[in-house]
């Protein structure tokens, strides 16, 4: 890491996932083990070959907006203003006077957007009579950046302001962007992750065309089962994540609680297939190599990696196989587990959800487990600690988090305990 560039720690966390719908309960989730997966609520399953998801429990857009602009906003878009708020408020970002807001940006993700708001509305078109009549807000409401818009809107947050996506790396290359605009002395703080909301007709048939989605109709809790030699592909989840970047100097003379720092981030491509990852993992391993190398740290420095995990046959073990290039004999030392077995896969919500578990992992010397073990998988080392069905406790000093998305996007971040 090049000395004149500022350091960069964590003040704020947010997150709604099919765990729980803020922080403690997305990470007292994790450690206990806890499947978010059950029948889908949202829609008619009944012709659908996969039939359960990872959903949100008990969100009320009401809680977070009048009725009157809960209308106006995609779902998408309000569980992203909704864990944008818990991380504000942790940071303090909303004390009035407490920061130059034109210092402050935001930089959200999302795979795909407001899926839920194109099908309503395609739906209304084609059931009418031909004329279009469409919704004044479908446009503003559908496109992937008006997430951002809104969270900087509620705040009056106006630095840099933007949507990144790259598939399921998205979020995970929001939150290096934000570091880098950081470091840079391009802002202050950003708020920074992801959301995702399309557990709808068209996201389960699309995976399902796809065969990309587990078909365990009959164990929905236990189909997330990531290195598992009977895996048959992940499950759709949904919700969002966010973080409060923030630059140290002005987080200390503000006062702020520091949770951790982010110390590195790398991106890579595969450059090799649509949705398959290379066979030998060559994009991971770069983007692997790049975040070390970033963070001026090396594999020995490494106590915890969150693993993208997805449960697919042909990802788990690609993974796994890089990492034992690049950790070489240090892989047996590291911990190494798949919250998706848990939260399903976030699609492009998944990164910010998932550098959040590596930062209390961090911040708790606490490893949160992979569920759903129950038959080893031949093709994986038996050396590598998997962190099985239960959760582990060591200390922690740093840990990187992997995420990688269709079109051979690669994006990893790391985050290690702060130290003044």
């Amino acid at each position: 890491m090049t000395a004149s560039l500022k350091r960069v720690v964590v003040t704020g966390i947010g997150a709604l996932t099919p765990l729980g719908n803020n922080v403690p309960d997305y990470w007292n989730g994790l450690l206990g083990g806890v499947s978010g997966a059950g029948p889908i609520t949202q829609f008619d399953v009944s012709k659908f070959k996969t039939k359960f998801a990872c959903e949100l429990k008990g969100f009320n857009p009401t809680d977070y907006f009048d009725r009157k602009e809960a209308r106006k906003l995609d779902r998408f878009s309000q569980i992203a203003v909704a864990a944008a708020d818990e991380a504000v408020k942790m940071a303090g970002l909303d004390v009035p006077g407490a920061i130059n807001k034109e210092r402050v940006g935001v930089v959200w993700a999302s795979g795909i957007g407001g899926m839920i708001t194109f099908i309503e509305e395609m739906r209304n078109f084609f059931t009418g009579d031909g004329t279009p009549r469409f919704n004044p807000f479908f446009i503003p409401k559908m496109i992937l950046d008006i997430a951002s818009g809104h969270i900087s809107m509620k705040y009056g947050f106006m630095g840099p302001n933007y949507a990144t996506v790259s598939a399921c790396a998205s979020s995970t290359n929001a939150l290096i962007d934000a570091f880098n605009l950081i470091r840079l002395g391009k802002a202050d703080a950003i708020i920074s992750g992801g959301s995702e909301a399309v557990v709808t007709e068209a996201g389960v048939g699309g995976f399902n065309a796809m065969k990309a989605l587990s078909e365990r109709n009959d164990s929905p809790e236990t189909a997330s089962r990531p290195f598992d030699k009977d895996r048959d592909g992940f499950v759709l989840g949904e919700g969002a994540g966010a973080l409060v970047l923030e630059e140290l100097e002005h987080a200390q003379k503000r006062g702020a609680t520091i949770l951790g720092e982010m110390v590195g981030g790398g991106m890579s491509a595969d450059a090799y297939h649509l949705t398959a990852p290379h066979p030998e993992g060559r994009g991971v391993i770069n983007v692997m190599h790049a975040a070390l190398d970033d963070a001026g740290m090396k594999p020995e420095d490494i106590d915890y990696i969150n693993v993208h995990g997805t449960s697919t046959p042909l990802g788990d073990v690609a993974e796994l196989l890089a990492i034992q290039k690049v950790f070489g004999e240090h892989a047996y030392n590291l911990n190494i587990s798949a919250t998706k077995s848990m939260t399903g896969h976030l699609l492009g919500g998944a990164g910010a959800i998932e550098a959040i578990a590596a930062l209390k992992a961090v911040m708790h010397d606490a490893i949160p487990p992979t569920i759903n073990h129950f038959t080893d998988d031949p093709e994986i080392d038996p050396k590598l600690n998997l962190t099985f069905n239960e959760a582990q406790y060591r200390p922690v000093r740093a840990a990187l988090s992997n995420t990688f998305g269709f079109g051979g996007h690669n994006a990893t971040a790391i985050f290690k305990k702060y130290e003044a």
